[in-house]
């Protein structure tokens, strides 16, 4: 654990429906998580840890996120584990159409509510893209991503160094100019994976101990 930022103000630890929980998003009231060992995602009762959907992904599902009336999953398909992007009707399905990430690889997702951003873990980018997947533009991020929402028009990441470290920061990264403004906030006790915004906190997951977390929001 880093000791040089405080630690996170964690609110609440609750059981994942799931054995390793990967992607974490909310909607409000919901979250919706997918797990890397059943290649499912489920939707659940934040205030009572129930689920109350579920469905099997195409592949192993990786970064969520919410868009709407629909969820936007990264899915790991085919051999080579190429990643695609999926769309998740909530209440029905998996839509048969995919979008690919660029260069075939991503791990998490985000939605500022007009563009789609793609995570690239070991080359430390933020990838912004439109509709068909090209990419728009590519954002540097000084460590490796394994967690992203938008808040405020703001990147809210939870990062490491890299795989072998345990020093997980919680950054927050405004990209809205020419230069990209990067703040550290507070570290995670934890290795965290994805990250998700309910309107009041954030919500991320322990996937080593199959828990997921909620921690009070940190503004820039």
């Amino acid at each position: 654990m880093n000791q040089t930022f405080a630690a996170i103000d964690e609110l609440l630890r609750m059981p994942a429906p799931c054995p390793a929980p990967m992607g974490v998003a909310c909607d409000g009231r919901d979250l919706w998580i997918g797990s890397f060992e059943t290649n499912r995602i489920y939707g659940v009762r934040a205030n009572l840890g129930t689920v109350f959907e579920e469905a099997e992904a195409p592949g192993q599902p990786f970064g969520i996120t919410v868009t709407g009336d629909a969820l936007r999953v990264i899915v790991s398909e085919g051999p080579e584990g190429d990643r695609y992007i999926r769309r998740y009707i909530m209440g029905k399905k998996f839509k048969s159409e995919k979008i690919p990430c660029p260069e075939l690889t991503g791990s998490f997702l985000a939605y500022d509510g007009d563009r789609l951003y793609v995570s690239q873990r070991d080359n430390q980018t933020i990838i912004e893209i439109d509709e068909t997947g090209t990419v728009l533009r590519t954002i540097p991020v000084p460590r490796q991503i394994t967690g992203m929402v938008v808040v405020g028009g703001r990147f809210y990441l939870v990062t490491t160094p890299n795989r072998e470290s345990d020093d997980y920061r919680l950054l927050c990264l405004d990209a809205r100019k020419e230069q990209p403004e990067v703040h550290e906030l507070a570290s995670l006790p934890f290795a965290g994976r994805s990250l998700g915004f309910d309107g009041t906190k954030f919500w991320t997951s322990d996937r080593d101990r199959n828990e997921l977390v909620a921690f009070a929001r940190i503004d820039c």
